[in-house]
């Protein structure tokens, strides 16, 4: 028999489900000489199917570059090894070396075969890295996870940049007496707009599964998850979400089961995703835009980015400023069908426009709900059955603030 899923948020994340250890160092990655965690590791005696999805960006760096390489050879992985601080992007020759000294390094100090361990970085773009430093807490971090450690919570807060928080969360099933678990740990606070965004996404579970199936899965989740969010519209180099199972639960994956799992992947991938715009870099509203009745799916997405990309738009959120007329201007020219007279807006549920009337006699309404730091806006295009949801953000003059250079 099957169970319900049991979902819970700041966990251990990555070690939750069996098998898998984690733990993280300081490698000064930033050459600041200090003691923050910007060097992690997760790591399965288990030889693991793994899937990734990755940046469609066409610049892409040196470890997005090796993960695909690997993943495609169809190798078992045993592990994922991560730095903070430096994208490795843009570095040239040199950091096509770097990454792979990375997958080296990490592979010999576990003991693990060739081409069992992915790489990732995310920071700053067109530096090199410290590979001195980063090479002694590889060392450090292989002895510790080899001897089972189960340091989940210092994995996650290794790969935070601009982030101030760990963002974590864990859902479980049962079948037929036996726990399957999936676990998850992300980062991301700016240059965030899937395909995907300057996010780093990494999912464990003790299911057994083939990765051809797990990569199917994959795809239909990150669809809308990770890339249904946007904070400034940004698609970064690096951006790479990654799924390692190991089946140490000894439940694999069948028509009794992949129902199940997949809702448990969905939650854990959806709470990340959430997490990320929650934690965009000094936003002050987290904004659900909810596109229904468009001509298609496409031109509902169409619709939704319009809205949640567009600068007077987010800055009228910041305002507290419900100027529905600015949503009506970005959705006609998101390239989709439309007519002006058919549409209905709400926020949250109060109307700002039926049938492309205003009604202006629920303006306080319509301020006090975009005043609050989370809030929905639902669009009804009267075209057709397509739907998408998007999760935006506000634009601050703090987000102006901490991204000028240097």
């Amino acid at each position: 028999m099957s169970s319900e899923i049991q979902f819970k948020e700041d966990t251990a994340g990555v070690t939750d489900p069996k098998g898998f250890f984690a733990t993280a160092a300081s490698a000064d990655v930033r050459n600041k000489q200090d003691e923050r965690l910007d060097a992690g590791i997760v790591y399965s005696p288990t030889p693991c199917s793994a899937v990734g999805v990755f940046t469609k960006n066409a610049v892409k760096a040196a470890p997005v570059s090796d993960c695909e390489r690997i993943l495609d050879s169809g190798t078992p992985i045993h592990g994922i090894v991560v730095n903070s601080g430096n994208a490795n992007a843009c570095t040239g020759t040199q950091g096509i070396a770097d990454s792979l000294e990375m997958i080296r390094a990490s592979e010999s100090a576990c003991s693990a075969p060739r081409d069992s361990f992915l790489v990732c970085s995310t920071g700053r773009i067109g530096e090199l890295l410290p590979m001195d430093r980063i090479s002694q807490a590889i060392s450090i971090m292989a002895r510790l996870v080899t001897q089972g450690a189960t340091a989940g919570a210092g994995f996650a807060q290794s790969i935070l940049t601009s982030d101030t928080r760990n963002k974590t969360c864990t859902a479980t099933f049962e079948v037929d007496g036996k726990t399957v678990t999936v676990g998850g740990a992300a980062k991301g606070a700016g240059m965030i707009q899937p395909n995907m965004a300057t996010m780093l996404a990494f999912v464990t579970t003790d299911i057994g599964v083939e990765s051809s199936e797990l990569k199917a899965l994959l795809l239909d989740v990150v669809a809308h998850t990770f890339n249904a969010i946007t904070v400034d519209g940004d698609m970064s180099t690096n951006d790479t979400v990654l799924v390692l199972a190991n089946g140490e639960s000894g439940v694999t994956l069948d028509t009794q089961t992949e129902a199940l799992f997949k809702e448990a992947l969905y939650k854990v991938c959806d709470c990340l995703a959430d997490k990320i715009v929650a934690d965009g870099e000094r936003i002050t509203k987290v904004v659900e835009i909810l596109i229904s009745g468009a001509a298609s799916d496409g031109d509902a997405e169409n619709i939704a980015r319009a809205i949640g990309n567009s600068l007077l738009v987010k800055t009228s959120w910041y305002g507290n400023d419900p100027n529905w007329g600015r949503l009506m201007d970005a959705l006609g020219y998101a390239e989709a069908q439309i007519d002006q007279y058919a549409i209905d807006i709400s926020y949250d549920d109060v109307p700002a426009l039926v049938s492309g009337d205003p009604v202006p006699e629920n303006k306080p309404k319509w301020k006090e709900v975009v005043s609050k730091p989370r809030f929905a806006i639902k669009i009804d295009m009267h075209q057709g059955e397509g739907k998408f949801r998007l999760r935006a953000s506000d634009l601050t003059e703090g987000y102006v603030d901490f991204n000028k250079s240097e």
